[in-house]
């Protein structure tokens, strides 16, 4: 029955009634949640701070023309030692085809020579020694000759075969000799002033007592880059310049020499223009946040980085939610001596020292070399089976309160099998709760990971994250001078545990307004 009313003017009533305009409108339990979240502005900026770092690290990394792991190089004037140098002090022996001449007749033909002899006997040989002059010295057995000792050294010229014993023999007499050429099996051979031997024109050998060795396998040193050596030597030059044949047009190597007067060696630096991965270079229009250590952009390992923390949290937290409802509600459902052993197994878990166990596990899948990928899985395992006694503990304490009241009454006479009890009535009504606890563990998550990769201990290469990208700052020089390489990973790391921590809270207040009273 509808009620009517004159209104001031005295003209007709006016009547009350339930169209759409006066209805009561009546929020569901779902819309009054989001409506308090909405309300509640550091949870609104905590979620935008989250779609922030979720849009960086998922649609960034998509965007961005460069690999997670893919390295740039430049070149660098690098100095390496390229040869050591050694003047030839002491004899050396040639031995000639078909005679022999070990280390025990060497002795004493040196224990001769400095006693001013010129002969020996070595068990029943006799050996007579001619001195050819300028150390050098012909050594026979009767008229036959059996070897020469030498200071000066016949090299083979570049390319050419070894020389025979008695090429050397005779070139090494005239060049003792002062003769500057002689004639061998019908060949003529020349010395010239530089010392290189030559016949026909062509040089086949020379005679130095300069010893150069190269520092790496496989170098060949050159005759011309042993001239300029010994001319850079004979006139005390520290540094000189040499333009190998082979090398690119204008492109000159710079070399130093170093003397060691203890071990009697020269050292020569080659100063080589080198192909390496760039080392911390700073911010450019093509990397924006530099390189880091490793030659790598660090805008892009910030993005992957992003990736790799944000799914470790979201999987951990993932399986601590599983097996904290699944045993909390097993727990809080029956009682008695099932609620004594999960909660005895609870406190068991919440005596294990979590961080001495991942840092010795850390360092055993290190010594195991575990492959990066896998380690990740059993990081996230690791870390979501030692979290669950807290997410056990809350589901238990509701589920205590929910089973006594009415609904679980009803369910109860309708027969309804106990599994769908707990899964379909019981756990449904914590949910709020889970979801609370869930956001709030995320950050925490995140940060034990990135404590753990920080260490050494969590994500390796080439995989990044934020907790390894930071591990740059147990260097101080870094952590000093490149402000770029660890700053970005760090504001990445407040700004989403942060955010996680804003939303948390909002939740937490939109769900149960009572918190904030």
């Amino acid at each position: 029955m509808n009620e009517e009313k004159t209104t001031g003017t005295g003209n007709a009533p006016e009547e009350y009634s339930l169209n759409d305009d006066r209805r009561i409108k009546v929020l569901s339990p779902g819309r009054l949640v989001l409506q308090r979240f909405l309300r509640n502005r550091l949870a609104i900026l905590g979620l935008v701070m989250l779609i922030a770092m979720f849009l960086f690290s998922f649609v960034g990394g998509l965007l961005i023309p460069y690999g997670q792991a893919e390295q740039f190089y430049t070149y660098t004037m690098m100095d390496k030692e390229y040869v050591g140098v050694t003047q030839n002090r002491d004899f050396r022996y040639l031995v000639a085809e078909g005679q022999q001449f070990g280390s025990l007749p060497q002795a004493q033909f040196i224990l001769a020579t400095e006693t001013g002899k010129s002969e020996f006997r070595y068990k029943d040989t006799e050996y007579r020694l001619t001195d050819e002059g300028h150390d050098f010295y012909s050594i026979y057995s009767g008229d036959t000759l059996v070897a020469m000792a030498f200071k000066d050294i016949v090299f083979t010229a570049d390319g050419r075969e070894e020389l025979p014993f008695s090429v050397k023999y005779a070139a090494l007499k005239a060049f003792a000799s002062g003769s500057r050429q002689f004639t061998l099996d019908g060949t003529d051979y020349v010395l010239d002033e530089d010392d290189n031997l030559l016949t026909g024109g062509t040089e086949v050998g020379y005679i130095s007592r300069f010893v150069v060795q190269s520092k790496e396998n496989g170098v060949v040193i050159t005759r011309d880059f042993r001239e300029r050596l010994e001319d850079a030597l004979n006139s005390g030059e520290t540094t000189f310049a040499y333009n190998a044949p082979d090398a690119p047009e204008g492109e000159t190597s710079e070399y130093t020499i170093s003397y060691d007067a203890g071990a009697q060696v020269w050292s020569v630096i080659q100063k080589t223009k080198t192909y390496v991965y760039s080392k911390y270079e700073r911010p450019t229009p093509a990397h924006p946040l530099g390189i880091d250590g490793s030659g790598m952009d660090m805008l892009t390992r910030l993005m992957y980085g992003g990736r790799v923390s944000l799914v470790i949290g979201f999987i951990v937290v993932l399986i601590e939610v599983v097996l904290g409802v699944i045993l909390g509600g097993i727990s809080g459902y029956f009682g008695g001596w099932v609620d004594n052993l999960i909660m005895r197994i609870v406190d068991i878990f919440y005596c294990i020292p979590t961080t001495p166990i991942l840092i010795i596990l850390g360092a055993a899948m290190d010594s195991l070399q575990v492959d990066p990928q896998i380690r990740m899985l059993y990081l996230m395992l690791l870390l979501g089976f030692l979290g669950w006694p807290s997410v056990a503990r809350m589901v238990r304490g509701q589920i205590l309160s929910l089973r006594e009241q009415e609904f679980m009454t009803a369910t109860e006479a309708t027969g309804l099998r106990v599994s769908r009890r707990i899964f379909r009535h019981l756990v449904p009504n914590v949910i709020p709760q889970l979801i609370v606890i869930s956001t709030m563990g995320l950050g925490s998550v995140i940060l034990t990971e990135a404590t753990l990769s920080f260490l050494g201990l969590g994500v390796k290469f080439p995989f990044a994250s934020w907790g390894n990208i930071i591990s740059d700052v147990n260097n101080s020089y870094v952590m000093t001078n490149y402000w770029f390489i660890w700053i970005p990973a760090g504001i990445c790391l407040l700004i989403t545990v942060l955010g996680f921590n804003f939303v948390g809270d909002g939740l937490r207040d939109a769900f149960d307004p009572k918190m904030k009273r």
